[in-house]
């Protein structure tokens, strides 16, 4: 299936935008835009969520004051927190179109959809009154992001023929995984024939900063960084329509580039490598957390859960000493220890990780 006006196959992920004192850098935010269509590209991801609204409302003012509607590819989502009934979501949809500075979004994804928030959906009929929102020209196609097992996907997809794509976490460390389960995923989405747009290539960073012995099997067929094969693993496949990558300053958005530009999918020699590499970290039983930071606002401690699973994480793969790092995710934030296990980040994690449990591991660990 082909999109109007979709140029290139790799899309700019808003979910991690430069920051500078807690607000979205506008200057590098815009250089890095100017670069990304400067290269041919013109595809970007928003979702009312990220960075508690500031996305939104940094794509109005840095891309949509800036370039005109017609040059440039918008995609937002429906999330859950913010509609209670059907009624309330074409006055939502509006409200992101406002903030986003557009009368019209290109791609409108029913959000992180699982086994259990679609029960949600389907009562509110968000599917269907999503869906008619063309007609008013507010949106131009249907689609939903993914976080659950092929079974439900197939399950959803069966029911709702009004999708025409789907976003799923795809990448090598997942490909195989029990429980993303992105191969399964993808394949249900082939038999369906429902394009692919792929979340967290890289996830969450953790495909960057590899182990020594990851590092040093790439480094036997290397032609491009460890961001760069991630992003190509994904790419690599016939039935991706779009790979996203959430980049955060202008080093990462160059990289990209430099793999994208000028797109090679992954040799046999390369794929087998990756795919290995993939064994490799599921064996090393890290927490599967990719930084989306959903869970971050919410918590009543102000506990920096992400970055505590990175330091636990980087104890485990590397044998390093965290105790600055988990000073720095600490200073002016609750530590591991300071959870009175309410919940709200496991209702919001993607991952459906364990939060509580793991918070007390890592507070036992590096307290």
């Amino acid at each position: 299936m082909s999109f109007e006006n979709v140029k290139k196959n790799f899309g700019f992920g808003c979910m991690r935008l430069p920051m500078k004192d807690g607000e979205v850098d506008h200057a590098q935010f815009c250089q890095m835009i100017d670069a990304f269509f400067a290269a041919g590209f013109n595809y970007f991801d928003t979702a009312h969520g990220y960075i508690g609204g500031k996305s939104e409302t940094a794509i109005r003012e840095c891309l949509a004051k800036r370039y005109p509607r017609e040059d440039y590819i918008l995609v937002n989502k429906l999330s859950e927190p913010y509609f209670q009934t059907g009624e309330d979501i074409e006055p939502f949809l509006r409200s992101q179109l406002e903030a986003c500075g557009v009368e019209y979004f290109d791609f409108y994804l029913m959000h992180a959809q699982n086994a259990n928030n679609y029960k949600k959906y389907k009562a509110c009929n968000a599917y269907a009154i999503s869906n008619s929102m063309k007609e008013k020209g507010l949106i131009r196609h249907l689609g939903l992001s993914f976080h659950d097992n092929a079974d439900v996907l197939d399950m959803i997809l069966s029911e709702t023929p009004e999708v025409e794509v789907v976003q799923l976490q795809f990448n090598y460390a997942d490909y195989e995984d029990g429980g993303v389960q992105s191969r399964k995923c993808y394949e249900v989405c082939v038999k369906h024939g429902k394009p692919v747009i792929v979340m967290e290539p890289v996830k969450g960073g953790s495909l960057v900063n590899l182990p020594a012995i990851a590092n040093r099997a790439l480094d036997a067929v290397r032609i491009c960084s460890n961001a760069g094969y991630a992003i190509r693993f994904a790419a690599s496949f016939e039935n991706i329509f779009m790979t996203l990558s959430g980049m955060s300053n202008m080093e990462q958005m160059e990289d990209n580039l430099s793999v994208m530009s000028e797109f090679k999918p992954l040799s046999e020699q390369e794929m087998r490598t990756v795919l290995h590499i993939g064994d490799m970290l599921r064996s090393q039983d890290l927490i599967r957390c990719t930084d989306c930071r959903y869970c971050v606002d919410g918590c009543p401690q102000s506990i920096y859960i992400p970055a505590l699973f990175a330091c636990m994480n980087d104890k485990q793969q590397n044998g390093s000493d965290v105790t600055a790092a988990y000073a720095e995710a600490t200073n002016g934030r609750g530590k591991a220890s300071d959870c009175i296990a309410c919940g709200a980040c496991e209702a919001m994690c993607p991952q459906k990780l364990p939060i509580r449990a793991l918070l007390q591991s890592t507070a036992a660990a590096l307290e």
